[in-house]
């Protein structure tokens, strides 16, 4: 019945496991859904698509939010509606400093709130920030899958494509990566007391003079070093909800 699932998403609004892992394209989504046991496809509406199945034997969701953060927070809002308490959020990004290579992984410690939706709901200086534990588990878990893995701060950003206004305002800040979605979802969950972090994959450098179009012919995020570091990053997001979830149950039973 229609009552029974959240407007936007379509998703139900009981029922789904306490973790999640939240991605932006419906066919990464589906990939990392079969990496899962018993994996099933929960709901498909507009770009939110949902699955759920279990990781070493811990129940999990994956889906997908599409690109921007003001689609996006739509997700995290009704999942954590419907029962999620856990997130990572799994993506790629741009590098913004020397020495993070492509299809490396960055670890979010924080994100800068350049998102455009978090400003509609709260003032600029509340911070985006991920839970530590999210932030230990990720990083444990990448040293686990041997993933080259980077932690810092990142830069959530609405625009994707340059324009008139200039881009790296932040430069010399020492950001590690620039994405569009995280600093919604870490915004989020500090709101409503919930766990989450995020893990990006490397897919090109973002600072000016970082880019050699000459050598890279330009932005390609369907290289075969991206793909190998998105394989990668499925299981260290996967692997770190295992890891919350066991320090978890681990801290209940104490």
């Amino acid at each position: 019945m229609t009552q029974d699932l959240l407007p936007v998403t379509r998703i139900p609004r009981t029922g789904l496991p306490a973790h999640a892992v939240v991605v932006g394209d419906p066919a990464r989504a589906a990939a990392v859904a079969a990496l899962l046991d018993g994996a099933d496809e929960v709901s498909y509406h507009r770009e939110y698509r949902v699955f759920s199945g279990s990781w070493k034997g811990v129940p999990v969701v994956v889906a997908s939010h599409g690109v921007g953060a003001p689609g996006a927070i739509l997700l995290f809002q009704e999942l954590a509606d419907a029962g999620v308490r856990t997130f990572v959020r799994f993506g790629t990004a741009g590098a913004m400093k020397p020495g993070i290579g492509d299809g490396d992984l960055v670890i979010a410690e924080a994100a800068v709130r350049d998102d455009g939706v978090t400003h509609q709901l709260l003032p600029p200086e509340y911070p985006a920030v991920s839970a530590p534990e999210a932030v230990l588990a990720l990083q444990r878990a990448a040293r686990q899958a041997g993933a080259p893995h980077h932690r810092g701060v990142v830069w959530t950003r609405a625009a994707f494509q340059p324009g008139l206004l200039p881009l790296f305002s932040y430069a010399g800040a020492g950001l590690a990566a620039i994405e569009m979605e995280l600093s919604a979802l870490l915004v989020t969950a500090s709101l409503r007391g919930l766990v989450a972090g995020g893990v990006l994959v490397i897919d090109g450098a973002n600072a000016d003079e970082l880019v050699d179009e000459q050598a890279t012919g330009g932005y390609d995020p369907h290289r075969e070093v991206v793909a190998a570091g998105v394989e990668r990053g499925a299981v260290v997001s996967l692997e770190a909800l295992r890891l919350l979830a066991e320090a978890a149950a681990e801290g209940d039973r104490a």
